[in-house]
């Protein structure tokens, strides 16, 4: 492997990134219109998103063993244009049954984009010998960003919603070809004894996978939760204007980006252990923040806002970290990073609604107290395997600059 095809295959693991972030932007974007061209109302369209969510979650384990036996490349080949390819089914749905079917396909394609190319970005980021992992996921939110700025000025110009969804899952397959070509031509790796008995893949152990998964889940729930409630605890709670009150989410969502795009640096100067053990830290600081705010009086909005970027600071580390404590172990990644990011999804997905279940017994400030408590178990469970992976395995050579 020489210095031209791992930065040919950086390229190449940017352009997935920010495809499938452009994806994911283009379905978000046309739901507003796919409500209104089908009627649906906001239970049908959540029983929507649950199906698309449900069929991810599956595909993502099945897609380990895939990357295991056939390589992250291949996989990958395949499940990029076919993810983007998926949004015709959504798109061209003549009712809210055959929208529920092609939601569950949509899913299932997303599911496995995602393992495959996180598994290709760690097989990278192996060659690189350095912290490259965080840029990848910032780059997916600038990917998504594009597709709902794209979607407004087409809709704003008077395009037509489904058309433009229908182009969007047309063109961007063919944009996926290009990306696939730069990757590592690498054979897949052969499973070892390591990867029988007691260990689920490479040389990740149950034990360590579980606390990978803990950090995992723990890390997606506290960002979940934010995304969903940030805007209306601004509303509800600290009684910000409608049209502020939106301005809590997008401070999370700018700090998160712009540490992730910056963040290989810092990991590494601090070391990954380090690091996820300083993103727990800032994450629970910021939640603390939130849940005083209402007592800052004139400040109240000031203070939650610091709250909800040191939040966003702090959990944009945490999945490229854990990412590459598994490129760490050594060996086949898939099977491990498909369990953790399996566990990492359900907890974005099971954020919001825990948050939402508990305000409705209590209230949202007490709701809000989940997600801190699970910020600091992003450090305790996060720090101890990144540790135990990082220090039995150290980075290989650099062979890139």
């Amino acid at each position: 492997m020489n210095k031209i095809d791992a930065r040919r295959a950086r390229i190449g693991v940017f352009g997935f990134f920010v495809l499938s972030g452009f994806v994911m932007g283009l379905w978000a974007a046309g739901l507003p219109s796919l409500n209104e061209r089908l009627d649906l109302g906001p239970g049908r369209l959540g029983s929507v998103l649950l199906l698309v969510s449900g069929g991810a979650l599956v595909s993502m384990l099945a897609a380990g063993p895939l990357v295991d036996r056939f390589s992250s490349r291949v996989v990958c080949w395949f499940a990029g244009p076919v993810s983007a390819l998926a949004l015709l089914g959504p798109a061209l749905a003549p009712g809210y049954g055959a929208l529920a079917a092609l939601a569950v396909l949509f899913g299932l394609a997303l599911g496995v984009v995602e393992v495959a190319m996180n598994a290709h970005s760690v097989e990278v980021e192996r060659r690189y010998g350095r912290p490259i992992i965080s840029a990848f996921h910032g780059t997916w939110s600038l990917g998504g960003a594009a597709a709902g700025a794209l979607t407004a000025l087409a809709l704003g110009a008077g395009a037509d919603a489904q058309v433009l969804l229908v182009a969007g899952a047309v063109v961007v397959p063919l944009l996926f070809v290009p990306a696939s070509r730069l990757l590592l031509k690498d054979p897949p790796a052969q499973p070892g004894p390591e990867s029988g008995g007691d260990r689920p893949a490479g040389a990740v152990g149950w034990w360590l996978l579980g606390l990978l998964g803990l950090a995992a889940f723990a890390g997606h729930l506290a960002e979940g939760a934010a995304i969903d409630w940030a805007a209306l605890h601004a509303r509800w709670i600290l009684d910000a204007d409608p049209a502020a009150a939106p301005l809590a989410y997008t401070v999370f969502a700018v700090a998160m980006t712009t540490v992730r795009l910056l963040g290989d640096p810092i990991r590494a100067r601090l070391g990954s252990e380090r690091t996820i053990r300083l993103a727990g830290l800032l994450a629970t600081c910021g939640y603390a923040l939130v849940l005083v705010s209402p007592a800052a009086g004139a400040l109240a909005t000031v203070c939650a806002w610091t709250g909800w970027a040191l939040a966003g600071v702090g959990l944009a580390t945490v999945v490229p970290v854990i990412f590459s404590a598994v490129g760490a172990a050594g060996g086949p990644v898939g099977k491990a990073l498909a369990l953790v990011t399996a566990c990492g999804y359900t907890g974005l997905l099971a954020g919001p609604a825990i948050v939402g279940y508990v305000a409705e017994s209590f209230s949202l400030p007490v709701a809000l107290i989940v997600p801190g408590v699970l910020s600091a178990v992003v450090a305790l469970a996060g720090a101890p395997s990144v540790r135990a992976l990082t220090r039995k395995n150290p980075a290989p050579v650099p062979v890139a600059d």
